[in-house]
């Protein structure tokens, strides 16, 4: 008794000297996910990466209600119509609201070459929610009112430039949004269910199936991704329509994506299978699938959630490369791989270098999810010492 008394005095005496320490301040103890979100609040570009994505799939939830025009619509005299530039003064140097002028084609009669200057007879402003191209919000709601555009009919704004055929860029990036960006989280689903099923089984058994499986994954990543990719893509009916093959890059994307999360739960199942919080369920009489459910995938799903964000940008990129080489999605179907088509011939991206506008979001869809990635893994181990 009287040692069980002077241990808490020695106890109530360090914490009282702890507190003077600290100048009176009193003691928070944080849990696991207020210290991983403190950790990761502190990693910068892991936030800007995190915004960044944000307004990119809200960009793509709502593209119908944010692209300007209808991504079909044909603007007769405006192919390849360069970027309009956006004016907050006048030609007499007077501030105003934001404005263009019309772009005018004019053509040389001795060499034929087409050239765009801007006509400041008259100024054009540039409005918040303005009626235009009719289209159905998600499929379901008819509506006409776009986030910003000019109301005026006679003059077209084209912020990112037009294509070969006088369509808008800026609307044709923004709806081709929606498809490259979810095909991303679909194929990650797909290939995490792959993976966690089959590196599962592989890490928690061992023995043939064991063998099995990692011979399968060797034989996967023996070969050369790309060329497997284009063989796969090929051999994917001409006649489908387009959501049917949409769903096939999807399956090829996963096919080919699962087998490092696969290889990488099952050294995490060989880790853990032999710990006693495992042996104790066993001896308690719970059955293999409820071990593996309760107790070892949520022992290492924060690494599922980095390895999704790392893995995302790649799917992104696997379409957009079948698609620019014309063996994935092709037109009237928009995505970024799609309109990237068009910037194959070198002479077309020279004369008109703003067809290369949609690798730039590709650009930064990747760089966003590698920073948001990067801080998700440090943040996941907040008693780690990197910084």
């Amino acid at each position: 008794m009287a040692a069980q008394e002077m241990g808490r005095a020695e106890a109530k005496a360090e914490v009282e000297a702890k507190v003077e320490e600290l100048g009176g301040r009193s003691i928070r103890l944080l849990t696991h996910r207020q210290l991983v979100l403190r950790r990761f609040r502190k990693n910068r570009l892991a936030v800007v990466g995190l915004v960044v994505l944000i307004a990119l799939y809200g960009m793509a939830l709502f593209c119908e209600f944010l692209a300007p025009y209808d991504p079909n619509r044909r603007f007769q005299g405006n192919v390849h119509t360069p970027p309009s530039r956006i004016h907050f003064r006048t030609a007499e140097g007077a501030w105003s609201m934001p404005f263009f002028y019309k772009m005018v084609r004019t053509t040389d009669p001795k060499t034929f070459e087409r050239t765009y200057g801007e006509d400041t007879g008259r100024r054009y402003p540039i409005r918040l929610f303005v009626r235009g191209d009719k289209y159905d919000l998600w499929g379901l709601i008819p509506w006409d009112v776009h986030l910003f555009g000019t109301d005026s009919p006679d003059a077209a704004w084209f912020l990112f430039g037009a294509d070969a055929m006088g369509r808008d860029l800026l609307s044709r990036i923004i709806y081709g949004s929606r498809i490259s960006l979810s095909i991303g989280l679909v194929g990650v689903i797909a290939s995490l269910i792959i993976g966690l099923i089959l590196g599962g089984v592989s890490g928690y058994y061992g023995g043939v199936v064991d063998n099995i499986v990692q011979r399968v994954i060797e034989l996967i990543r023996s070969i050369p991704t790309v060329p497997l990719w284009m063989g796969l893509a090929a051999a994917l009916p001409s006649n489908w329509p387009q959501l049917r093959v949409y769903l096939g890059i999807t399956i090829i994307l996963s096919f080919v994506g699962w087998t490092t999360l696969a290889r990488v739960i099952r050294g995490k199942f060989l880790a853990l299978r032999e710990e006693d919080f495992v042996l104790a369920a066993l001896q308690a009489g719970a059955r293999p699938l409820f071990v593996i459910r309760e107790h070892l995938v949520p022992s290492f799903v924060s690494y599922i959630l980095v390895h999704l964000t790392l893995a995302i940008p790649g799917m992104i990129i696997g379409e957009t490369g079948l698609s620019f080489l014309g063996l994935g999605l092709v037109a009237p179907t928009i995505s970024w791989g799609v309109l990237l088509k068009d910037a194959q011939k070198v002479q077309a991206v020279a004369l008109h270098p703003w067809i290369l506008i949609p690798a730039l979001f590709v650009l930064v869809t990747v760089m966003a999810f590698n920073f948001f990635g990067d801080g998700l893994r440090d943040a996941a181990d907040p008693y780690s010492q990197r910084t």
